[in-house]
């Protein structure tokens, strides 16, 4: 064992408003003592979280009676904090093992997590061992357990047995949280049913089920083709297959799939374009279909003649930053509606409503509604003053107004770009996440709820006139000189790779800006000095961190991984505060 493990710290209790998946029993880490507990501590509407959901698959089947993996879903958003949006969301994203309510962050607190996701493990007898922030680090989880499993059972302190996961039962239905939905050019409508990985046609009264299309892994995004594409390409539909990291070009007639884009695998940092991370929505636009990739905060587009991809859009890092195409941020953006000149973005993570445009001869992003990736709330009026809450579906109406699939509002907004005004036109909906103008009403898809429901176009209701901050804890700082430090140990049988240079970046931004006096941008440490200003008062530090790390011996068929994460760390600057942020990437303790 190393030294560092010298010092061990005992696993806090699992804390929480009570527990899924586990037939009704509450569990206690007593329950787990003698096996080996991650604990992954998520929220639902974090893409980050969903693909360590998926991650995390293989490493529980290879150690299915040595390791119980316990999701911790700790909420960002109000919405995610209700029990029966956390009830859809598990059963959503086929989590089959158990999950902890953690609504008041009472476990996250006690475990020091700063991000989503963040993974925890502990040993048979009860003690932390290692931590690693953002996703990617399941290989470094794998090597660890390989290394400790035979170790602890030689010690006599492993004992096998059976997960305490009890499965939920089955609701029926012909649609499971479907989340889009298009008109074809019979009159029927095609809905991405993503719960059960497949595209049902329904009859126009959008209820009976006509035709379903199989092969897919949780579909998102739907864009018929212009009709001289259709006859030239020999496909009809461009679908986002979200979890499938690619696109499908579907053929009504012969319901034949094909792979436009994406080889299956999710996109990493180095990848090129031949691997796709997370594409949640597309749209025809420009003679492109663009493609909202959710997974690393990014819009690509794809040249079906051509069939070319091409990143046109985001630097990966996550956040509210508008400008020249290449140089803006973006939070998991999640729906497109092209309309004329301007393509409409739905940008959830930020809870924005955003649009690419023509300005001065450039092509650039701006926010209309929106504050950042911790403010939101449900409140009408002004542009600048409304809030929204992770909206997942747009419509362009024929007066020119936006309408919003206000997701976790569970209520349909509108924006007129000719008053600048946000309104309310209907809700009481569950999940709200695609639109379609239909007629003298909007088709919404509740995903929530499995169905579509219509919504009159001149409908009107009040919006509940609340605001939110991320209710993360704050970190005091003092004013001026502070220390961060990003902690890093390569997993076990790994080195840090420097063949090609450093193998550690850093950037550091604020907002707002002018809180960090000194620090900001981007370096190759993992340690820096910040000066922040105690005349701007609190704010957020945006912090995104990497690392690579391969094999040891870099013969012949090593692997190398890319370590990654995103942070937002709400800071109030006192007299007293800490001189010291440390911040954990991944390693032992």
């Amino acid at each position: 064992m190393n030294e560092k493990r010298r010092v061990r710290v005992r696993a806090p209790e699992l804390v929480g408003r009570g527990w899924l998946n586990t037939g009704g029993a509450d569990l206690g880490l007593g329950e787990l003592r003698g096996r080996f507990v991650v604990l992954d501590f998520w929220t639902s509407g974090c893409i980050n979280c969903l693909h360590v959901l998926d991650e995390m698959r293989p490493l529980e089947a290879a150690y299915a009676d040595a390791l119980v993996v316990v999701g911790v879903h700790s909420p960002k958003f109000a919405h995610e904090a209700e029990p029966d949006a956390l009830a859809a969301a598990v059963a959503r994203n086929g989590i089959t093992h158990p999950v902890l309510d953690d609504p008041a962050l009472t476990t996250w607190q006690a475990y020091t997590a700063r991000a989503w996701p963040t993974l925890v493990l502990i040993d048979p007898e009860g003690y932390v061992i290692a931590q690693y922030a953002g996703e990617g680090h399941v290989h470094a989880l794998d090597a660890l357990l390989a290394r400790l499993v035979p170790e602890y059972e030689a010690r006599g302190t492993l004992t096998r047995g059976r997960s305490p996961y009890v499965a939920p039962e089955a609701e029926p239905g012909d649609l499971r949280f479907p989340a889009a939905v298009i008109r074809l050019p019979s009159g029927s409508l095609l809905v991405a049913d993503a719960g059960s990985g497949s595209l049902v046609e329904l009859e126009a009264d959008a209820a009976t089920v006509r035709r379903r299309y199989e092969g897919f892994r949780e579909p998102n995004g739907l864009v018929l083709l212009p009709e001289e594409l259709r006859d030239l390409l020999g496909y009809d539909v461009v679908v986002a297959d979200t979890a499938g990291h690619r696109l499908m070009g579907l053929s009504l007639a012969e319901g034949a799939l094909q792979v436009l884009a994406g080889d299956g695998r999710q996109w990493m940092q180095g990848d090129g374009t031949h691997s796709l991370s997370s594409p949640w929505d597309v749209a025809c636009w420009r003679d492109r279909v663009w493609i909202a990739m959710a997974g690393i905060h990014q819009l690509w587009t794809y040249d079906p003649v051509a069939r070319e991809v091409e990143v046109v859009a985001g630097t990966t890092n996550e956040g509210l930053v508008d400008g020249p195409l290449a140089e803006a941020w973006f939070a998991q953006p999640s729906r497109l509606v092209p309309d004329g000149d301007t393509l409409w973005l739905a940008d959830p993570e930020a809870s924005a409503l955003r649009r690419i445009v023509e300005r001065d001869g450039k092509t650039v992003v701006e926010t209309v509604v929106g504050r950042g990736l911790f403010d939101f709330g449900f409140v009408d009026g002004p542009a600048d003053e409304a809030l929204l809450q992770h909206p997942l579906g747009l419509a362009v109406l024929p007066d020119g107004s936006v309408a919003l699939a206000d997701t976790y509002n569970g209520a349909i907004r509108r924006y007129d770009p000719a008053t600048g005004e946000v309104s309310t036109l209907a809700t009481d909906l569950a999940e709200p996440s695609g639109l379609l103008l239909d007629g003298t009403d909007v088709l919404v898809v509740e995903s929530a709820a499995h169905r579509l429901t219509r919504v009159p176009l001149g409908a009107s209701a009040r919006a509940a006139g609340t605001s939110h901050t991320t209710g993360r804890p704050t970190t005091e700082v003092r004013g001026g000189e502070v220390e961060l430090a990003i902690a890093f140990t390569p997993p076990p049988g790994q080195h840090l790779d420097e063949r090609y240079g450093p193998a550690t970046r850093l950037v550091v931004t604020a907002t707002p800006p002018a809180l960090l006096r000194e620090g900001e941008g981007r370096d190759t440490g993992l340690v820096r000095r910040l000066v922040l200003d105690p005349a701007v008062g609190d704010g957020v530090l945006h912090i995104a961190a990497m690392a690579a790390s391969c094999d040891d011996g870099d013969g012949v068929g090593a692997a190398c991984h890319v370590h990654q994460q995103d942070w937002g760390v709400p800071v109030r600057l006192t007299d007293d505060g800490a001189t010291r942020i440390d911040l954990p990437l991944g390693g032992t303790t």
